[in-house]
């Protein structure tokens, strides 16, 4: 599957698994043995939000992975003076967008889920839930997801995710 134009939104530490799942949209990279299949997309920007610019990292990295860059800091030092969410908007107000994925801050990927589904733009969260064991053992880690039925149950981020689609997320 191809897609034209996929959004990443980054907050804090949450710009660390976007890296090399751009390098395996553009197909610059291959995971797992044997490689997974994976859409491929022409156009990737990643928007990443930090509390000033001595918190961004791996700037050279997002663009040698093929990524459009644009910045947003809290304090103004780099990039737009105010909120990622905010570039978000000021894409979706000019371009087509295909799927847009998130990871960071829980407030700020919910205000992204919001904006999605507004924009009836799929939407990907990529949860950072605090994982005590990592192999579903002690569920420390559940996130409330809604299954197909609307109806809600715990999911462990560490083996049931930590992927999810934004709207089964119960924020």
């Amino acid at each position: 599957v191809s897609l034209k134009h996929v959004v990443f939104l980054a907050g804090g530490i949450g710009q660390t698994p976007f890296v090399a799942y751009a390098k395996e949209l553009t197909e610059r990279r291959s995971y797992g043995d044997p490689p997974r299949s994976s859409f491929r997309a022409d156009r990737i920007t990643i928007c990443y939000g930090a509390r000033s610019a001595d918190w961004l990292a791996g700037l050279t990295d997002f663009e040698n992975a093929g990524c459009e860059l644009q910045i947003a800091t809290d304090d103004g030092s780099a990039g737009h003076h105010g909120l990622v969410t905010e570039l978000l908007a000021k894409i979706l107000d000019s371009d087509s967008v295909d799927l847009i994925v998130t990871c960071g801050p829980e407030p700020m990927m919910e205000a992204v889920a919001g904006i999605a589904s507004q924009a009836d733009i799929p939407c990907q969260v990529s949860l950072e839930t605090p994982m005590a064991c990592g192999i579903g053992i002690c569920f420390s880690c559940v996130a409330r997801v809604r299954d197909a039925s609307g109806t809600w149950d715990y999911k462990r981020t560490c083996v049931d995710g930590p992927v999810f689609e934004a709207s089964q997320i119960d924020w």
